[in-house]
């Protein structure tokens, strides 16, 4: 499938917010007359991450330390770095040119929505975004994938038809765990040797025009090969089985496209014996074609007529 839309990261990637957060907190251990260790600053994890930090610095104040008041005047002193705040180099110029193509964009973020859409309205990017998706309406945070795969229900993509941009290692695994290709374009705080698994990483996105950064990433095959392995097993839901003379298999929704299949040969003689839309089974990756994973099923319950019992068995002792 070829790419229908691009889907964001924000804080650090669209905006350069984590310097604003950093920066906020230097000011408020300073006016404590303390200074930040910032090299445990930043979190491997998406969310809200500042009660550890507030607990931080209570014990380095100590008694006489006021979290409440310690929180508004960060806040607002934050409020006055964002509200200088400009879209990132090379941001605008890809966004325009995912509109001349025809792409569309969302967000996904875990950061809560207001501070999301404040800040893109504030950069005149705000309805560029078809849809955004934000921390605030998923169970759990990058690395989990739960926000990416709200962004492409909105979407109404699989994820091979869009593209995923992150500037952090925590945000690529989350966006390949939802099934993404992932382009990494490393925030100033984020060690670029901490992205060997991006699918392409680059120091800014003026470094690439957009077109360019697209044609970099794997095609379908490569994805599939690299995220089903020839040999692994994989837990699958039977998705479609199709009816009528010459049917060849049946397909199987593997959570992350591409869709796997089970040929005939893998199959009883006795089609009344094919398990069901919605049966769950594992099966074992046997190879790849364009857009298509082949499997085996391992369910003694679905046994080919050409294995014997023995030979179940066997798998099943595995």
């Amino acid at each position: 499938m070829t790419v229908a839309a691009l889907i964001f990261d924000f804080d650090g990637l669209l905006m350069d917010t984590e310097t604003t957060l950093l920066d906020s907190w230097r000011w408020e251990w300073r006016r404590h007359g303390l200074e930040l260790d910032a090299a445990t600053f930043f979190a491997d994890h998406g969310g809200d991450a500042n009660e550890p930090r507030y607990a931080e610095l209570a014990a380095a104040v100590g008694r006489g330390y006021d979290r409440t008041s310690s929180h508004e005047l960060r806040m607002a002193y934050r409020a006055e770095l964002n509200a200088a705040l400009q879209p990132a180099p090379g941001i605008v110029a890809w966004l325009d040119r995912a509109a001349a193509l025809g792409l569309r964009l969302a967000v996904a973020s875990s950061s809560p929505a207001p501070h999301v859409r404040a800040l893109l309205a504030q950069a005149g990017l705000l309805d560029r975004f078809e849809v955004l998706a934000t921390g605030e309406e998923v169970d759990a945070h990058k690395p989990d994938p739960a926000v990416y795969l709200l962004a492409l229900d909105r979407l109404g993509l699989p994820a091979t038809g869009a593209v995923a941009f992150e500037d952090t290692p925590h945000g690529v695994t989350a966006a390949q765990a939802a099934g993404l290709r992932c382009v990494a374009v490393p925030n100033p705080y984020a060690d670029h040797a901490r992205f060997p698994h991006a699918d392409l990483l680059l120091p800014t996105a003026k470094a690439l025009p957009l077109d360019d950064a697209l044609a970099a990433l794997p095609d379908e095959l490569t994805l599939a090969r690299r995220r089903f392995p020839v040999g692994d097993r994989v837990r699958g839901r039977v998705s479609a089985v199709p009816w009528g003379p010459g049917r060849t298999g049946l397909f199987v929704d593997l959570g992350a496209g591409p869709d796997g299949f089970v040929d005939v040969l893998h199959l009883p003689e006795d089609d009344s014996r094919w398990p069901a839309v919605g049966h769950e089974a594992v099966f074992e990756i046997l190879q790849h074609r364009p857009g298509q994973v082949r499997l085996l099923p391992l369910d003694p319950a679905v046994p080919p007529a050409t294995r014997s019992g023995e030979e179940w068995a066997a798998i099943a002792g595995k």
